[in-house]
């Protein structure tokens, strides 16, 4: 691989671990000597060779997933490919649940806790997006190259190595493709998910790219689309009446003027607009997007409820200046992300922070984010999102692209937190702890 290439990895690793790492209490010392343990078990080493063995190879996988297009609520063709290959790996029984989750379990030894292991199957780009993978001077572009195709591709690389190493874990592995976790799918694959499965007790989501990301906070957003609706007419034979177009102009102005707090942080957006027919009429509909978002959902509550009094009080003054009561307003919620966090002394996350140097990488943050974690932190189970190594930029746009520099480290760090935390039979005992029915 590019030397400059590599040379950028490890400063990108190096900068801003000391920062990350001294606001951190130690890793528990019953922690550090599980992973202790499993490093030096020669079954173990042998995976993680052989998965640094299998870096082409992996990346080739990638490249067909990727090839393979999976736009919002239209996942079902990569659905069906992953499932392919998840029962070519060892999971004969693996399926596809009736919100189009490819879900295969690898079943453990005893009644240990049970770990789902994730990667989403959508990307946020919609029908007919060219994602023919191409490359120019060592990256290689597509839309949803890494987001989320290498995780998904990671995820077959544990669960590969796992059966071809007859590694057997005290817990239940469970490994799942999901659909819709991007743009306007509203985690309906995870939601289905903890729906159906009601004694999951820990869950790991491989998003993105950037090694050394754990993603412990759930970002909550509610979003919502709101129609404006009036009688229309000729823009000079029928002057007077209402607009919708101009009741839309004064919400965007009163929700663009609203502070939402500092701390959680609390963010806002008019992100679309449609209406009107014709440049010589009076509007009679027309339609804004509006995304909220915040790290608390008591503030997430507080500031909808800002931003949804605007909508009323744009109407009513359209109406007023107008002298009339024909415009009204609609609103649909078409989002509802939850909020959430897993406390840092969670033994996932000492887990997750014990597991990365034990492959050569380091900690350079502990943020918040919103992913298909979201939903089990906001049910109080523990959870987390990683980011996958190798390098990339241009995340949901059509320039999109990755370098598979040290592709490998990403698989074998989720190897090796999947192993702890469910516990390897005969040598370690899990980390992650069973929960009690809900």
């Amino acid at each position: 691989m590019n030397v400059i290439l590599r040379s950028m990895l490890a400063a990108t690793l190096i900068a801003g671990s000391a920062h990350a790492q001294k606001e951190l209490p130690p890793v528990p010392a019953a922690v550090e000597e599980s992973f202790a343990r499993l490093t030096s078990h020669a079954g173990i080493t042998g995976a993680l060779t052989s998965i640094k063995g299998a870096s082409v190879r992996m990346f080739e996988e990638q490249i067909r997933i990727n090839e393979i297009p999976a736009p919002p609520f239209k996942e079902q063709a990569r659905a069906e490919y992953y499932l392919k290959k998840m029962r070519e790996t060892g999971l004969p029984d693996a399926y596809i649940d009736k919100e189009g989750n490819v879900i295969g379990v690898r079943a453990g030894t005893g009644k240990g806790p049970r770990l789902v292991v994730s990667a989403h199957l959508d990307t946020v780009f919609p029908e007919g997006t060219d994602v023919k993978v191409r490359e120019k001077d060592g990256r290689y572009y597509a839309p949803g190259i890494y987001d989320d195709a290498l995780g998904l591709t990671n995820l077959l690389t544990v669960l590969e190595t796992l059966n071809k190493g007859n590694i057997k874990t005290v817990g239940d592995i469970i490994f799942v493709g999901t659909v819709g976790e991007e743009e306007l799918g509203d985690l309906r694959g995870v939601k289905a998910l903890f729906r159906d499965i009601r004694d999951i007790d820990g869950f790991i989501s491989l998003d993105g790219v950037g090694l050394g990301r754990i993603v412990n906070h759930a970002t909550g957003s509610h979003r919502y689309l709101a129609t404006f609706k009036g009688p229309g007419g000729h823009s000079f034979s029928a002057f007077g009446l209402p607009s919708a177009i101009h009741a839309m102009g004064r919400a965007v102005a009163k929700i663009g003027d609203l502070v939402p707090p500092a701390e959680p942080k609390t963010t806002f957006t008019v992100g679309t607009v449609n209406g009107g027919t014709s440049v010589n009429a009076i509007a009679a509909t027309s339609t804004i997007g509006i995304d909220i978002r915040s790290n608390g959902n008591a503030a997430l509550i507080e500031f909808e409820k800002k931003v949804l009094a605007a909508l009323q009080d744009a109407v009513n003054e359209e109406n007023a200046r107008w002298k009339s009561d024909k415009i009204s307003v609609e609103i649909k919620q078409v989002g509802d992300r939850p909020a959430g966090v897993t406390p840092i002394d969670s033994p996932i996350i000492q887990a997750a922070r014990a597991a990365m140097p034990r492959v050569g990488a380091q900690v350079r943050s502990i943020t918040a984010s919103s992913t298909d974690s979201n939903l089990p932190m906001s049910l109080g189970i523990p959870a987390i999102t990683l980011s996958s190594s190798g390098i990339g930029g241009g995340s949901h746009s059509p320039g999109e692209w990755y370098s598979p520099v040290n592709n490998h480290v990403g698989a074998q760090n989720v190897f090796l937190l999947a192993l702890a935390l469910a516990g390897m039979e005969g040598v370690t005992a899990p980390l992650l702890s069973k929960r009690p029915a809900r």
